[in-house]
């Protein structure tokens, strides 16, 4: 069918109906090159497709629309609390070390980070937090001369710091969660190099008496004592808190004061 649904005339017979009129004479010359153009129009329109379906044929087929990409909606996340009480990494002493004579400063970041421990025990009552800021056992050993030094190290002077870390956080009370370190006093120029055969030793060490842990709470200095630091290879360990001499049973604490207190005085092995 064509376009308006008029049956197409085939262009054979068309030729043959012309042919016929130009010979039988009901046709001039004029018409009927008039009346043959006129078919050869009518011929060439019926063999070309509808505008509609041309146009369809030749246009570019077009892509769909991209998908838009959302980003889910950000969860507001809650800041996690800073942990309590804060603890900071303290290597431990090794095996099969010696002594050094390098006298240990006070400002380093491994110092630093032994009084952080510290007050963390004491903070929280928790002396184990600090037991890698105490004299180690095996330089304990290598130092004392005496029957069994790790009894000693066991059964004295760890059940004394013990003591006095859980006293220096009764000191602190009800505020101790609130109380925050502010600095750690280190009299340096009081420190001493104890000699081997003094106090029992066997080897030398630097020992330093009266050191400060200065803390504040309800906006208020407050301070106690360090009774004794003493050195292993270049590192200050603290061996007595509360006290070097005791008169009592239980734990000590060394000279509590308000403020920063008084570092000192020097003496003691």
């Amino acid at each position: 069918m064509t376009r308006t649904g008029v049956a197409a005339i085939p262009a054979a017979v068309a030729r043959l109906s012309i042919y016929g009129m130009l010979h039988s004479g009901r046709l001039g010359g004029c018409a009927a090159l008039a009346a043959l153009a006129a078919l050869a129009a009518l011929v060439a329109g019926c063999s070309q497709p509808a505008r509609s379906e041309l146009g369809k044929s030749e246009s570019m087929p077009t892509s769909a629309p991209a998908a838009v990409r959302t980003s889910p909606a950000a969860t507001p996340t809650t800041p996690s609390p800073s942990p309590w009480p804060l603890i900071l990494p303290v290597p431990a002493a090794r095996p099969g070390q010696h002594q050094t004579n390098r006298r240990p400063p006070a400002q380093s970041p491994l110092f630093h980070a032994e009084m952080t421990d510290l007050w963390a025990a004491v903070a929280s009552g928790r002396p184990d937090l600090a037991m890698l800021a105490f004299f180690p056992l095996i330089a304990y050993q290598q130092v004392k001369a005496i029957y069994d030094p790790a009894a000693d190290w066991r059964g004295r002077l760890v059940v004394e710091f013990k003591d006095d870390v859980i006293a220096a956080h009764y000191l602190l009370g009800k505020q101790a969660r609130h109380a925050a370190l502010v600095r750690v006093i280190v009299p340096e120029s009081e420190a001493d190099w104890i000699y081997p055969g003094v106090c029992d030793n066997l080897v030398g060490y630097w020992h330093v008496a009266g050191a400060r842990v200065v803390y504040r709470v309800n906006g208020e200095e407050k301070s106690f004592g360090i009774a004794g630091l003493i050195s292993w290879r270049g590192r200050w360990y603290v061996v007595h808190l509360g006290g070097e001499l005791r008169t009592s049973p239980g734990g000590m604490v060394d000279q509590p004061a308000l403020g920063s207190g008084i570092p000192g005085p020097p003496g003691g092995c």
